[in-house]
């Protein structure tokens, strides 16, 4: 069977799984904190014998999506005048406690619960550097770019900004937030900075994110439109050559 036939097919399935990540990167565009995911490529046998096919030398010089990465890249911040909005700015993220375990997030859009800890929207709560709960008393409320938290003057805590070793990559978990990998423990970022009153924005804008996704439905439409032609050539040989042999 002819390579291109395979170039064609990998080429297809590549293409239908990068729209789904390029429509849901366009879809989050406007979700504070929002990873985008990237996607990356592998050779479709990884089987110890794939070499040594035939069938898995062809298709191998083709890549298919072997799956997608976070794009750690930062976001614009925007400036809210929200004491207890918080952004970071550079490596990091916020560590929070859900009734699921440990999650990170970059969504700062955060706020004093009835009980008095700083919560983020859906009142989970932030946890400092010493993975406790953060106490917000009333009164006026500073941050600083180390995280250290003041309340009418008195540090109260350090909201803790947690990063990972190279390589690790979190698990999306709904829109903005992630989960750690199995067995890898965060550390204290020394590369981010916290500033209050501002929120992080995604780090996929809505006009590049457009272009990417009409980019790839018009990638995935050629894949579409070489299979077919392939597939015509294969009916012709079949009906019309073979009989003649």
């Amino acid at each position: 069977m002819d390579s291109g036939y395979y170039a064609a097919l990998t080429g297809l399935v590549a293409r239908t799984q990068a729209l789904d990540i390029a429509a849901t990167n366009l879809a989050n565009a406007q979700t504070p904190g929002y990873r985008a995911e990237q996607e990356y490529f592998r050779s479709v046998l990884l089987g110890p014998d794939g070499a040594d096919s035939q069938l898995g030398r062809t298709v191998n010089n083709f890549g298919l999506l072997g799956g997608d990465r976070l794009n750690l890249g930062q976001g614009a911040l925007e400036q809210t005048g929200n004491a207890l909005d918080l952004a970071i700015e550079g490596e990091g993220f916020f560590q929070i406690q859900t009734p699921n375990g440990l999650r990170y997030t970059r969504d700062g859009g955060f706020h004093r619960a009835p009980g008095g800890q700083l919560v983020t929207a859906a009142g989970d709560p932030v946890l400092s550097t010493t993975g406790q709960p953060i106490p917000v008393p009333p009164g006026e409320v500073t941050v600083g770019v180390d995280g250290v938290v003041s309340v009418a003057g008195g540090v109260v805590a350090t909201v803790g900004v947690f990063t990972f070793p190279p390589g690790a990559q979190l698990t999306p978990e709904g829109a903005n937030r992630y989960v750690a990998p199995e067995g890898v423990a965060a550390s204290l970022s020394t590369k981010g900075a916290v500033r209050q009153g501002a929120i992080e924005t995604a780090n996929q804008g809505v006009i590049p994110g457009s272009l990417n996704l009409i980019l790839v439905q018009r990638e995935a439409e050629m894949m579409q439109k070489a299979l077919t032609v392939f597939h015509t050539e294969f009916n012709k040989i079949a009906s019309e050559d073979l009989p003649r042999v």
